[in-house]
């Protein structure tokens, strides 16, 4: 007879009977979703034996609630003493079990803490068949969840050591050396650039790889190769696993356990990317560019080098300074590669980009020269997909000659700087034609036209805001969450609703630029509601900005920028939302001042919340519900609409 497994990590004796029973009549999925709650709960892998202390027994009656002994998980888990284990496995048990049987990808209950929220939502809409390579990836240091030490990013004796990617990969077998690449670097712009150029390299023809970070509803997102540029098959990604995995035992080994979780993952989409026999891959760097793991690409390999953009994120990992970003993010340049650079930059920025360059002997095409020109005509709508018209026509005549006209280019990616991202790409196609790539101006139009990515300014089609409930309204979403992005998602507001109103729904984590993010939004056209809620951030609880700091932080923005706001407080603590809606409705009978309202509860229940709050202000004007702030809010969306 074939024994059952038992949950990962824990010990049967320490399992109570309504937890291997439910363990026992669970699909392998379901089994996933049960595993990744028990193995949070540390106190319950203790001695079954021992006894709580008094302290503990001070929270005892949270163990007869399931809602309780939720709640506690703070208290819980830091304390040192024994507790006794059968009670609180049978009440969690009772607890998790209906989430066993919850669909993929439904929205996460409110009963499971935020610090848990994104692990189950992982387990629930990642493919079955990867359970053994997501839980091997899990044990991983992963930065994106921890923050990344201050100056790793830095070319200096606190960067990441690239010579421990440099090993794995010569285990491996050198496959970054197997294929042509083009690296992209910078702080915005990276992954719309990266899409852009691969698609245009697909109408050609050519076989494309192209690697990008971070993911939003699955991990096979940062892999696509094929004429298609879908992501990597959960089963072909489960097998390249399984091959090099006594491999990455070994590395793992050798380097004392430090190789990291986007280490491991470039290395896999490398040997991926070789096994595929791409023509060529597309790699975006994760962070900066010097110490970054894709930053193991010679001279030999590659083609072209391009750094978007420089901005301030991530400003402690990469130096403290605009300057030392830009230092950073040009170390991807090579001896003799050609270097696309975007912008526009400060000009002691770009003198810092153009020196590296001329230290390298590497030509630079600048996508602001002045024989660029770029215009966003007019924007619209056809059967709820949006568009813009622009106009892009190049002549250089400098280190390399460009030459081609985009007269009438239909964008699906919307904005002024989505079309700085499609001129750079176009910069960057025409330079690998000048190195005998055969690449046509006839593919470079389809492949900018086609191009398409989750989360940015994208307006949610009638169907997928009736998925989620808000059948008729108008909703927009958007991963923004720099003082930069910011900008671009007003100018895209104003340009697609310039006469409608608007409500924000922002949630955001906690080490970004509150302020200036908020400035930049109410710089654009004026919402009608700002609600601030919350979403589970990579990391855990301590990088979630709370509704309340947020309120604040935006309180002080409208005051700076003198706009009339109303604080609202709190829906659903002591107001219910018909409560916000008669004080805003009674607010002014011509210029409401603008709400600003806090809301506890999933991405979906706040857009609908904010949806009610402005249909209560307006008649019959023209609306939209502005979802931004995180890639993670974007995530939470997709998550109800797609599943």
């Amino acid at each position: 007879m074939r024994r059952e497994k038992k949950p990962a990590g824990l010990i049967s004796s320490q399992l109570s009977k309504p937890i291997l029973d439910s363990y026992k009549t669970v699909s392998a999925a379901q089994k996933r979703i049960m595993t990744t709650l028990l193995s949070c709960y540390k106190p319950f892998r203790l001695n079954p034996i021992c006894h709580p202390s008094p302290s503990f027994r001070s929270h005892s009656h949270h163990l007869h609630s399931p809602r309780g002994i939720l709640e506690r998980e703070d208290e819980l888990e830091g304390h040192q003493d024994k507790v006794r284990v059968k009670r609180g496995m049978q009440c969690l048990a009772r607890s998790i079990f209906p989430f066993c049987h919850l669909r993929n990808g439904t929205e996460v209950s409110r009963l499971i803490p935020r610090f848990l929220q994104s692990r189950l939502r992982s387990a629930m809409s990642e493919d079955p068949e990867l359970g053994d390579f997501l839980d091997y990836m899990e044990k991983l240091k992963n930065y994106e969840r921890s923050g990344v030490p201050i100056g790793a990013g830095t070319d200096s004796d606190d960067g990441f050591d690239l010579g421990r990617m440099r090993r794995l990969l010569q285990r491996l077998g050198n496959p970054h050396t197997q294929f042509k690449a083009v690296h992209i670097a910078g702080t915005k712009g990276k992954g719309s650039t990266a899409t852009f150029l691969s698609n245009i390299l697909r109408e050609e023809g050519y076989l494309v790889g192209c690697y990008t970070s971070p993911h939003l509803l699955t991990i096979r997102e940062r892999i696509s190769f094929g004429r298609n540029g879908d992501p990597v098959p959960a089963e072909v990604l489960k097998n390249v696993f399984h091959q090099v995995k006594g491999i990455l035992d070994q590395s793992i080994e050798l380097e004392n356990g430090a190789l990291t979780h986007f280490e491991v993952f470039t290395a896999l989409a490398f040997f991926l990317f070789s096994q595929a026999k791409v023509d060529i891959a597309i790699i975006e760097a994760g962070l900066g560019g010097a110490r970054d793991a894709t930053n193991v690409i010679c001279n030999t390999e590659l083609s072209a080098a391009v750094i978007t953009s420089i901005g301030e994120e991530h400003l402690a990992a990469l130096g403290g300074s605009l300057e030392s970003i830009a230092m950073a993010k040009s170390g991807i340049i090579k001896h003799g590669c050609p270097v696309v650079i975007g912008g526009p930059f400060e000009p002691h920025i770009e003198h810092i980009i153009r020196d590296r360059a001329s230290l390298m002997k590497s030509p630079v095409i600048s996508s602001c020269d002045p024989g660029i020109r770029s215009v966003l005509k007019f924007s619209g709508r056809v059967n709820g997909n949006s568009y813009q018209i622009c106009d892009i026509f190049i002549k250089v005549q400098k280190d390399l000659q460009l030459s081609i006209d985009l007269p009438n280019l239909k964008l699906l990616m919307l904005g002024n700087h989505q079309l700085r991202n499609a001129v750079t790409a176009t910069c960057t196609a025409l330079c690998l034609h000048g190195q005998e790539w055969a690449i046509s101006d006839e593919s470079i139009r389809a492949g900018l036209e086609r191009t398409q990515l989750l989360g940015r300014s994208q307006f949610l089609t009638q169907d997928e805001a009736s998925a989620i409930g808000l059948s008729g309204t108008s909703i927009l979403i958007d991963g923004a969450h720099t003082e930069a992005s910011a900008k671009g998602l007003a100018d895209v507001i104003r340009m697609m609703h310039p006469e409608g109103a608007v409500a924000l729904v922002v949630a955001m984590a906690s080490d970004k630029d509150h302020l200036a993010f908020a400035k930049q939004l109410l710089s654009g056209p004026r919402p009608e509601v700002v609600l601030l809620t919350e979403v589970t951030i990579a990391g855990g609880k301590s990088r979630i900005a709370s509704a309340s700091t947020l309120k604040d932080v935006w309180i002080r923005a409208a005051l700076d920028l003198g706009i009339d706001f109303m604080d609202s407080g709190l829906i659903d603590h002591g107001k219910t939302l018909e409560d916000h809606k008669s004080e805003s409705r009674g607010s002014s009978d011509h210029s409401p001042a603008m709400l600003v309202v806090c809301h506890i509860g999933s991405v979906g229940d706040s857009i609908k919340a904010a949806s009610q709050l402005l249909q209560s202000r307006i008649d019959d004007k023209p609306s939209v519900v502005v979802a931004t702030g995180s890639l993670h809010v974007v995530s939470s969306v997709l998550a109800a609409v797609h599943h």
